[in-house]
């Protein structure tokens, strides 16, 4: 039951032909630890003595009662307020429940009928406080909590609330009842309860606030940055009750989870973060950066304009990638070489053939497919018309390609002695071979120019 201010009881009288004892209250309940004063007044009729005065508990009809002072179980915690003219009352110190008996006034004076009890004495109860509050509550809501008793106490009482054993100042009133309003996770702790001017101070009884995850944050091992190959390891924690058993990963920009548990092996660069999920709601972490430091991948020859060329032109070649930490040396090649022919991440081709790049980092390098440029850049072409003339053996015509391949070097070798078909054949044949090694058309004009006019003296002379 509640416990509430109840006023005091009439004074019960126990009285016959002129004797008499007074209780203030025949029943009295008392806080444990607490001291309890029972009190009473007593008169007795003329011409009597007052030789003994004692308190006893439990009297029995026909026996001598004992003296509580006498009993070691009392004579320590039992002081007579009292005198031997008509105040009875005593002080029953750090009561127990062992203490819960009938406690009553005897008095012996000089006359041996002069002797009375007052029965039927002071029944005194015992009890302790307990905190009477809901196993759980989620955050928002309102609570209360009762402090509460085995019967209802005899004193005036003021309720203290405590908090983790810390005073709820604010909270010290008649009324044993703690409300409160809009429950927060912060309101969670052990709670007990006391009343004022009392060192008895009831149990804790834990208020457990449930809320939803809160704080949610994610840690990386070993650091942010790994190499290709390798995992990171994230883990996400936050504060939350019931604890978050369910968690998810994202990766910033895409809407499907990457991931689920606790802890993430992050195996590729980007901003990862995780949801934290329990039965009251979730909440999602900031985005951590993971860097993924590999070699070069990817590797590829960009081509500025035309693959080819002309005279006193280059074609530009440029090497990209993907790589991290981004690739800075680079060299180039021409297939069938072994030594590189340039650097830098863009190359001018002035010949033609098939080129190809590699790019390097600290972790590594890759080469890219080969690309294919056309043409000279230069006239690169040294064109040998070979003359042999002899006024006797005309050897038959001769064309030869100059084994120097890298400048295509044509070598005409020609023996004159040739009838209008053979000359025929030898301007053909030069022509094609000078049109297939992209020779410009103004040193074939030349050439073809220069063997009409040989031939030309080649007849004056024979005439």
């Amino acid at each position: 039951s509640l416990c509430k201010h109840l006023p005091p009881l009439r004074l019960m009288r126990v009285s016959g032909a002129g004797w008499d004892v007074s209780y203030r209250h025949s029943h009295i309940c008392a806080l444990k630890n607490s001291s309890v004063i029972m009190s009473c007044t007593y008169t007795y009729p003329t011409g009597y003595k007052i030789m003994k005065v004692f308190w006893t508990k439990n009297p029995v009809m026909g026996e001598e009662p004992p003296d509580l002072s006498k009993d070691p179980e009392y004579s320590q915690r039992l002081q007579y307020l009292g005198d031997k003219q008509q105040n009875c009352s005593i002080r029953l110190s750090h009561v127990t429940q062992k203490d819960e008996h009938k406690y009553c006034f005897r008095f012996i004076t000089d006359q041996p009928d002069g002797k009375w009890t007052g029965y039927p004495g002071v029944t005194l109860t015992v009890t302790d406080l307990q905190v009477e509050a809901p196993e759980r509550v989620t955050e928002g809501h309102n609570v209360s909590l009762t402090c509460k008793s085995s019967c209802t106490l005899t004193d005036r009482a003021t309720f203290i609330w405590y908090r983790n054993s810390q005073p709820l100042t604010e909270r010290r009133d008649g009324n044993n009842q703690l409300l409160l309003q809009s429950v927060r996770r912060e309101d969670a702790g052990r709670y007990s309860c006391a009343l004022h001017g009392h060192s008895y101070t009831s149990r804790d009884v834990q208020l457990n606030v449930r809320y939803p995850p809160r704080s949610v944050s994610v840690s990386i091992s070993p650091s942010g940055q790994i190499k290709e190959g390798d995992s990171v390891t994230l883990s996400c924690s936050s504060d939350s009750n019931p604890p978050a058993l369910n968690f998810s990963w994202f990766k910033e920009n895409q809407s499907s989870a990457v991931g689920s548990g606790q802890s993430f092996s992050a195996l590729q660069s980007g901003r990862f973060y995780c949801e934290a999920h329990n039965q009251h709601g979730s909440q999602r972490s900031d985005a951590v950066t993971v860097t993924v430091k590999d070699a070069p991948r990817s590797v590829s020859v960009s081509i500025t304009g035309s693959a080819e060329i002309l005279e006193g032109d280059s074609v530009t070649l440029s090497c990209s990638s993907d790589s991290n930490p981004p690739a800075l040396n680079f060299s180039w090649f021409k297939e069938n070489q072994s030594s590189a022919v340039g650097s830098g991440q863009s190359f001018s081709a002035l010949q033609s053939g098939r080129f190809y790049c590699e790019a390097h980092n600290q972790h590594g390098s890759q080469r890219s497919d080969a690309v294919t440029v056309t043409g000279e850049a230069f006239i690169n072409t040294l064109l040998y018309l070979h003359i042999n003339h002899q006024f006797v053996n005309y050897d038959d015509l001769h064309l030869s390609v100059h084994p120097g391949a890298d400048r295509n070097v044509i070598v005409i070798a020609a023996t004159i002695n040739m009838d209008l078909r053979d000359q025929t054949l030898l301007l053909s044949q030069v022509k094609l071979l000078l049109t297939h090694s992209c020779i410009f058309t103004s040193i074939i004009s030349l050439l073809i120019m220069m063997i009409f006019i040989f031939q030309f003296i080649l007849v004056l002379i024979g005439m």
